[in-house]
């Protein structure tokens, strides 16, 4: 993949790992559609570059999607790479929790629904243009769960599966299907969560490396020693990550 000159769509990019890989990508002259709910912090985003374009989007609600899916098709058609960032993480035990349904359908509405329906929705866009590109951050947890987190876990694994098939399906084409398995970040849902973080710094910088060199699957740190852990001894990366607290 080229680094320069590409136009870039980042859910979650006000904050975390999104704004690490908008800073990484600003790097290389690139222009960066940075899509967030908290429009209180596009300010110190814009400050970074005028080549930042904010938009205030909260993926759990639809009307809102289809609005950010319009904005892309008439204000900014040669979108060429969508980075599927943005999700949520709700630690709780199923049989304590007395508002599920809200948790559950929240969690999976901005997991896996939001990034699967802009993959869809924006594909005819993308496939217009030069170099495109679907990267969907996924996490640790996709490979071996925790059991805080059932839904987080779920969601993840999920997108870890719908990138490969999506792969296969595009595999004649010229779109790039990359998927970031990341390990546990320093980010504002993981305060207070576990030791030995990365910070999102650490992660957009891997990252890009390995899209530059066009590597779809990229496990980042210690996921690279999970992978292989699970190809040894599923069971023993289970117990390790059943009481931790991954990404």
């Amino acid at each position: 993949m080229e680094l320069a000159n590409n136009k870039i769509l980042i859910t979650g990019a006000t904050a975390g790992i999104g704004k690490a890989i908008a800073k990484e990508f600003l790097k290389h002259n690139n222009t960066i559609i940075a899509v967030g709910r908290d429009k209180r912090k596009f300010k110190s985003l814009q400050a970074i570059s005028d080549r930042i374009i904010p938009f205030q989007c909260d993926l759990a609600n639809s009307l809102q999607l289809e609005e950010l899916v319009l904005f892309i098709e008439q204000k900014h058609p040669d979108t060429n790479i969508l980075i599927n960032n943005a999700g949520i993480q709700y630690n709780y035990r199923f049989a304590d929790e007395q508002h599920i349904t809200d948790r559950i359908k929240h969690e999976l509405e901005v997991n896996l629904y939001a990034p699967l329906a802009l993959t869809g929705l924006l594909l005819p866009i993308l496939t217009l243009n030069e170099q495109p590109a679907i990267v969907n951050i996924s996490s640790g947890l996709a490979l071996a769960p925790k059991k805080q987190a059932p839904v987080y876990c779920a969601s993840k694994a999920a997108i870890h599966n719908f990138s490969k098939s999506l792969r296969y399906q595009l595999e004649e084409s010229d779109v790039h299907v990359f998927e970031v398995i990341p390990p546990l970040v320093d980010t504002g849902m993981t305060q207070g969560r576990g030791r030995g973080k990365i910070s999102p710094e650490q992660l957009s910088r891997e990252f890009i490396k390995k899209f530059q060199k066009n590597r779809y699957e990229i496990a980042i740190g210690k996921v690279k020693w999970l992978k292989l852990l699970r190809r040894l001894s599923p069971a023993l990366a289970d117990r390790l990550l059943k009481n931790g607290s991954e990404n």
